[in-house]
């Protein structure tokens, strides 16, 4: 869906993918996010709950965490969150609680998606707040990082692993 998304998903994205990078050189699953609001980072985050020992520790939990330090507040209604795996329900719950107004993500994850691959929270009517989404934004770029970091993990077999455990 790279094809007609616009530069700015774009840029952001490219964002988030170089903290997957950062997350998959400590070891940790390759995720990153990136919190933006007027054109600007406010928030960074990649997956590291092996380093915290935090199994809440998700790239968009860590960045959710930073833009709200930095911001002073604990709603980002005018902000836009980046990552590169589509949000679990974990992280779905959360960018809903910040009231984040829209959600650009990578690959889908078909174990634990939590915006259309397994649940849709961010469409859920009986919640008070709903988040515009997209999905497939560098999507082959971020399913790839998971897929050489997985094989890697295996020895180097050439197994069909999906994208997001």
């Amino acid at each position: 869906m790279t094809d007609d998304a616009s530069a700015a998903d774009l840029r952001w994205m490219r964002e988030a993918l170089a903290l997957a990078r950062r997350a998959g050189e400590a070891g940790e699953v390759p995720v990153g996010a990136v919190v933006v609001c007027d054109d600007a980072i406010v928030g960074r985050g990649w997956n590291r709950p092996i380093a915290a020992r935090d199994a809440t520790a998700h790239a968009e939990i860590d960045a959710l965490r930073d833009a709200c330090a930095r911001r002073g507040n604990y709603r980002l209604p005018d902000c836009t969150l980046y990552a590169t795996l589509e949000p679990c329900s974990m992280c779905a719950g959360a960018i809903g609680h910040a009231r984040i107004a829209r959600v650009v993500y990578g690959a889908d994850d078909f174990r634990a998606g939590g915006v259309h691959s397994i649940f849709s929270i961010l469409d859920e009517p009986r919640l008070n707040h709903r988040v515009a989404h997209r999905g497939g934004v560098l999507a082959e770029e971020s399913a790839a990082l998971l897929r050489r970091f997985f094989r890697a993990r295996r020895g180097g077999s050439s197994g069909g692993a999906q994208p997001g455990a």
